[in-house]
């Protein structure tokens, strides 16, 4: 099991050029990764992005990139020998036709932007998806180590929480059968108070009771609910993202808990109803969080 809060980093580095890749990851019902690298980039990011699902299958994930270039090899001199010819010939056929004194040598040609231009080095595109991929795998690693660590916490926690209403719909099963006695005990106790020396109609006793019975009757709903918490407990030892079927099976238990507080009219099992609803609001925070 894996929480989706976490961080991680990865760095690659070769030829004196380094990409660096931070991944902050949050909470979120899908996969959702924030990644804006820019076009120059656009590679990069497609990467990013493969990497990461393959890791990670919900949450936020904001990534944060950086490239470096160290390497001392960002521009080079570019010379136009065809042009600085032209200029040469121009400078003596000026000089012959006027005759003009000095000498048009190197220095001024270097003086010239058409002739002498700084280009900027292109880098390796290869080498950069190559640095990405590399940095990326690192950071998603180092993340997943983190939830990994939190998701295990998430576990103990969960299967606590869990074994808590299991041990109270346990007292749920044991008290159930002894609510309808204690009310037939009660009403015909109220009965002989009311009617004294009149004898009970038993038939009409036996009908309010069977009447009382169905309408309390929540062995459906135990049953459920027993199904419900096996699953749950099943899917807590999974490898594989459980989150939504988390999700699913909390709610699905406090439609059963919810229905057995309407039904319940004996105040041992309504106390016992609010502590299961209790521990699993408990749970529904804590699964917010687990992939």
């Amino acid at each position: 099991m894996k929480s989706m809060t976490g961080y991680g980093k990865g760095t690659s580095s070769r030829d004196g050029k380094t990409v660096t890749v931070e991944l902050k990851a949050v909470n979120n019902r899908y996969l959702e990764i924030n990644s804006r690298l820019g076009k120059s980039f656009a590679v990069c990011d497609e990467i990013i992005r493969k990497e990461v699902g393959k890791r990670i299958k919900r949450g936020s994930v904001d990534v944060y990139f950086s490239y470096e270039n160290a390497s001392g090899a960002s521009a080079e001199l570019k010379l136009d020998l065809a042009l600085a010819s032209e200029y040469v010939k121009a400078a003596k056929r000026l000089r012959d036709e006027f005759m003009l004194d000095g000498d048009f040598g190197a220095t001024a040609l270097l003086r010239s932007s058409d002739v002498v231009s700084l280009q900027p080095v292109k880098d390796d595109p290869e080498l950069i998806k190559e640095l990405t991929r590399a940095a990326t795998v690192e950071a998603a690693e180092q993340l997943n180590a983190m939830r990994e660590c939190e998701g295990a916490s998430a576990k103990a926690d969960l299967t606590r929480l869990t074994a808590s209403i299991v041990a109270a719909l346990e007292l749920v099963i044991k008290r159930a059968p002894a609510v309808v006695e204690d009310y037939r005990n009660k009403l015909q106790q109220r009965m002989s108070e009311i009617l004294k020396d009149v004898p009970v109609d038993e038939a009409r006793l036996l009908n309010e009771v069977a009447f009382f019975a169905d309408k309390c009757d929540i062995n459906e709903e135990i049953s459920r609910l027993s199904s419900h918490l096996n699953q749950f407990l099943s899917c807590l030892e999974s490898d594989e993202p459980q989150g939504r079927k988390l999700d699913f099976l909390s709610q699905e238990m406090n439609r059963e808990i919810n229905t057995m507080g309407s039904k319940s009219n004996d105040m041992e099992l309504t106390r016992l109803v609010v502590e299961m609803k209790n521990q699993l609001e408990k749970i529904k925070e804590q699964i917010r969080n687990v992939e």
